[in-house]
């Protein structure tokens, strides 16, 4: 998905999931997420996918953890839709290039 705001990062495509809580813990969103990434680098040929999140939401920093993304400290951010000093403001920006990706990958040779 485009990203809905301009910040530092930006323009990108973002990934991410929403699921009802009776669905929580049972490792959907990860599964569901490598899906995408899988979907974003080999049929849409993206260089890069992105996901954020606010550094207060643990279960989505742990799917992003266990999909490969990673976080560095000058991609912290405010978001720019939230009010100054809105708790939920501060976000983590977590990254993957496709050339990482695809050194977690291997697909059989198609004949």
């Amino acid at each position: 998905m485009k990203v809905p705001c301009s910040a530092h990062f930006t323009p990108t495509v973002e990934i991410g999931c929403r699921l009802h809580k009776s669905f929580w813990r049972n490792r959907l969103a990860p599964e569901a997420a490598k899906c995408v990434l899988r979907f974003g680098f080999l049929d849409l040929g993206l260089s890069e996918i992105v996901s954020f999140t606010t550094v207060l939401n643990h279960p989505s920093v742990r799917v992003l953890q266990k999909i490969g993304t990673g976080c560095r400290p000058e991609d912290t951010f405010d978001h720019p839709n939230l009010p100054v000093n809105h708790p939920l403001q501060r976000y983590m920006l977590y990254r993957l290039q496709k050339t990482e990706w695809l050194e977690h990958h291997e697909f059989p040779e198609i004949p």
